[in-house]
């Protein structure tokens, strides 16, 4: 990035390494994706993480939209400081060149809705099961095309779950999941498409330890026109959702804790078709609303060329 401002945000090692950071993307399995690290210079990320608004301050709601631990600021700009200025450099032309020299993806758009992206932080007890993300932008129609997701908890252990995977296919008794742990400054790129599975298991942080959470900055980018490999229909996020842990078998003998699993997996199930019959309600409430619409307009239509045509045979109307 040639630009004073791009050059001061992030990382002098990002910047020398970027072709090597190319090969790697277009190489990785089990789809492309590049892991870089550091990826601000070291002070912002601080400045980031002081920033970083309270959860309080944030949505805070669950993925199935009741009161959770998981908390969202979608409108980074509006933070302010380090915040602001953050949102003006990903949005310049000097940024968005060097994302489409990494990947390989001309025209890229930044989102100045910040849909679905933002800070996100979340606390012990959640997860996200594999899902491949919503493909056009709800407002605009862009194609969405690539995910960056920058961590910014400054203490992280991997028994305490919350690592990003990619997997292969999660319906698939082979599947292949590529873990990455969510370390201060890390930051991962990839592509989304129809396979591009991701999610990340239960955060599982010391009872005792109530102020650890896993923090993060989600930013996604787009492109006016579809990808050359682009052929199924628009969709919303296709969740799928997780197996029972493998120690599930039969002959073994259930203890409390294996129940309370059970529990926690039936319930996120539960919610999940709960979801489902609620888009469902609001597509079919809709479609009723757009037929009664078109019915209403076929009447008034016809009713105007009736009008019309008894005016032409010299008829008038009568009251």
């Amino acid at each position: 990035m040639t630009s004073k401002r791009s050059v001061t945000l992030l990382s002098a090692e990002l910047l020398s390494q970027l072709p090597a950071l190319g090969a790697d993307f277009r190489q990785a399995q089990p789809f492309r994706h590049v892991v870089i690290e550091p990826f601000f210079d070291p002070a912002v990320a601080e400045r980031l993480l002081d920033q970083f608004p309270a959860f309080e301050r944030g949505d805070a709601r669950s993925e199935n939209g009741t009161l959770g631990g998981k908390s969202c600021y979608p409108m980074i700009a509006g933070l302010g400081g380090i915040y602001r200025e953050l949102d003006r450099n990903i949005q310049s032309p000097e940024f968005l060149a060097q994302l489409s020299q990494l990947t390989g993806i001309e025209e890229l758009r930044y989102d100045p809705d910040y849909f679905g992206g933002g800070t996100h932080e979340n606390r012990r007890g959640q997860e996200l099961d594999p899902h491949v993300d919503f493909n056009r932008h709800p407002g605009y129609g862009w194609y969405r095309r690539l995910n960056l997701i920058i961590y910014l908890n400054n203490e992280w252990s991997p028994e305490w779950g919350g690592g990003l995977q990619l997997h292969r296919d999660p319906r698939s008794p082979q599947d292949e999941i590529i873990t990455v742990e969510p370390r201060f400054n890390r930051a991962i790129l990839f592509e989304t498409h129809d396979h591009s599975w991701h999610g990340f298991p239960l955060i599982r942080t010391p009872d005792e330890r109530p102020e650890l959470s896993r923090k993060s900055i989600a930013l996604y980018f787009y492109t006016e026109q579809p990808p050359g490999s682009h052929r199924g229909p628009d969709h919303s996020t296709i969740y799928v959702d997780r197996p029972l842990p493998s120690y599930f078998q039969p002959g073994r003998q259930l203890d409390e804790a294996d129940c309370a699993e059970l529990a926690r997996h039936i319930a996120r199930r539960d919610q999940h078709l709960q979801r489902i019959y609620g888009d469902v309600a609001r597509v079919t409430t809709e479609l009723n609303e757009a037929r009664q619409a078109l019915a209403a307009s076929r009447v008034e239509r016809l009713a105007r060329i009736v009008h019309r045509g008894l005016r032409r045979l010299g008829w008038t109307a009568r009251s």
